[in-house]
């Protein structure tokens, strides 16, 4: 797929680019970003392992470009990071008045439903058309490709890592939805792209797939919450995925942060580690 550069910036030693390129899932033009590590001291110009990073409600290809801090830490470890927008835009997409819901808040599904069914197709953008494009363009391998998300970002990274063990070797996540089924973002969304029957949630479900059994392969899934974050106990629930994984016998690591927020602040405070965990199983 043909990509187009719409700004580039040095930062870091690395090269930040800005790209717009057609996507077949949602018939619209979508946008990511792209920073690649410089030249490995070895001489080597790649191809390098990467992080891809899906980011929450009302964002898009930027926040985490420019608020979380993240090149330096890929700098140090020679990782290259990819940040898509969350949803399709443009004309004749479909929006909601609401910030959780339509532009903006895709939630990484496939809607079935009107009228998001023609172009919020987030979980087939992300897994084919956002991979198969990077990897066309630029110096990545695809043999090692970890994914991690915040919010509702966190809630895409968990699920479609999870359903997608060959395609992702690592996942984290900041301040996940770890189980639509659970609460009322998800419900919303949930009902409004894929539908009232619960039953088709459970593959865009962190909390039911664990159950399931999916993703068996991963050694470890981190996950960092703030414990003064106002969405802990209403939306996010991290003890539900939890109490999932000690049944089924998986490794899921929940860091509760002491006085941290929902915000960017808390990202940047621990994002290193979360870079230097990606890339110590990349």
């Amino acid at each position: 797929m043909t990509v187009e550069t719409l700004a580039t910036h040095r930062t870091q030693g690395g090269t930040l680019r800005y790209c717009r390129h057609d996507s077949p899932s949602t018939g619209t033009p979508m946008r990511f970003t792209i920073w690649t590590p410089p030249q490995a001291k070895d001489g080597g110009e790649g191809p390098f392992p990467y992080l891809v990073w899906l980011s929450g409600l009302t964002c898009t290809e930027d926040n985490f470009t420019i608020k979380s801090g993240v090149y330096a830490h890929a700098a140090k470890h020679g990782i290259a990071i990819v940040a898509p927008d969350t949803s399709p835009r443009g004309e004749g997409v479909a929006d909601d008045p609401a910030y959780d819901l339509g532009q903006g808040a895709g939630f990484y599904v496939d809607a079935t439903q009107a009228p998001w069914a023609p172009h919020f197709k987030m979980y087939s953008y992300v897994t084919k058309d956002l991979l198969e494009t990077v990897d066309g363009a630029f110096p990545l391998d695809p043999a090692r490709r970890g994914i991690s998300g915040h919010s509702m970002g966190g809630h895409g990274a968990l699920t479609i890592a999870l359903r997608n063990p060959d395609l992702f070797k690592s996942v984290s996540a900041f301040s996940p939805i770890v189980s639509p089924l659970n609460c009322p973002w998800g419900e919303k969304a949930m009902t409004a792209y894929l539908g009232p029957d619960r039953a088709a949630w459970r593959a865009h479900d962190a909390m039911a797939l664990i159950e399931d059994g999916a993703g068996a392969s991963f050694d470890e899934i981190l996950i960092d919450q703030g414990l003064a974050d106002s969405f802990l106990e209403s939306q996010l629930k991290p003890q539900l995925i939890e109490a999932a994984a000690a049944k089924a016998g998986r490794k899921v690591t929940v860091r509760r942060q002491d006085g941290y927020d929902h915000s960017y602040f808390f990202i940047a405070t621990f994002l290193g580690d979360h870079v230097a965990w990606h890339a110590a199983r990349l």
